[in-house]
């Protein structure tokens, strides 16, 4: 039997030693930021409310629509509502709003409402979107105007499944204003409250019939306006209507 030896000869290339450049192209320091992935881009167009309503007399038809385009953080708002009644705009305004996430459940929202019904003026807008415990969809505004005019909008929303397709959404409404704007129609303090039923059934998750019941009553100075025109300060509305997004 043979016996293993270890070779003792150097190698034909002696290894050179590594030197300080060698080891920082080896381990490269790495900054933080060239870790983080920017979210992709996205789009949507969504259309919540697209309805008719019985009005005193004849019908009436409210839309309620938004664009958005952006990432997980940022990202552009272009919303847009309003109603009409007796084949006559009643209300109408278009909002461009920057919206940025602060917590994965809420956006604080920053941009401009520009309304051409009841008459047209501009608002600076600022408010927060999102969804509180309970899983309630909530939307929280403030409306400044040239004059030093502020109005206040709420919107509370909750899904509640019968099944996969069958829902029933109630939803509440309610506006606030500083101080009297009796050409607009409105007074200060609580304009109005809408509380409303929609039961929707989603034929696809992305489209969805609707109908329900809706309630609106007026308060203070705006519901004495609105008797003074000859309008009911409060009504109660059957709706129909479909809802979508894109």
């Amino acid at each position: 039997m043979g016996h293993c030896t270890l070779s003792t000869r150097a190698p034909r290339t002696p290894v050179p030693e590594p030197t300080d450049a060698d080891r920082a192209a080896a381990f490269p320091v790495l900054a933080h930021h060239s870790m983080e992935h920017p979210s992709p881009v996205t789009w949507q167009l969504e259309i919540d409310r697209l309805e008719a309503r019985d009005a005193d007399p004849g019908t009436g038809q409210l839309w309620e629509a938004e664009a958005s385009v952006g990432g997980d953080v940022h990202g552009l708002l272009l919303k847009s509502e309003g109603s009409r009644s007796g084949g006559r705009t009643d209300s109408a305004e278009l909002e461009l709003l920057y919206g940025r996430a602060v917590t994965p459940w809420w956006d604080v929202l920053a941009g401009v409402c520009h309304e051409t019904r009841p008459g047209s003026r501009s608002w600076a807008a600022l408010g927060v979107e999102g969804t509180a415990p309970g899983m309630i969809d909530v939307t929280a505004m403030a409306y400044v105007g040239s004059g030093g005019q502020l109005q206040l909008k709420l919107e509370a929303g909750y899904d509640l499944r019968f099944s996969d397709r069958l829902i029933l959404q109630p939803l509440l409404e309610a506006t606030a204003s500083l101080e009297d704007e009796p050409d607009h129609g409105t007074g200060s303090g609580l304009n109005g409250i809408e509380a409303g039923l929609r039961l929707r059934y989603e034929i696809t998750p992305r489209f969805a019939p609707y109908v329900g019941i809706a309630h609106e009553r007026l308060f203070g100075g705006t519901a004495d306006l609105a008797r003074t025109a000859g309008e009911p300060a409060r009504d109660t509305h059957v709706v129909a209507g479909v809802r979508g997004w894109w």
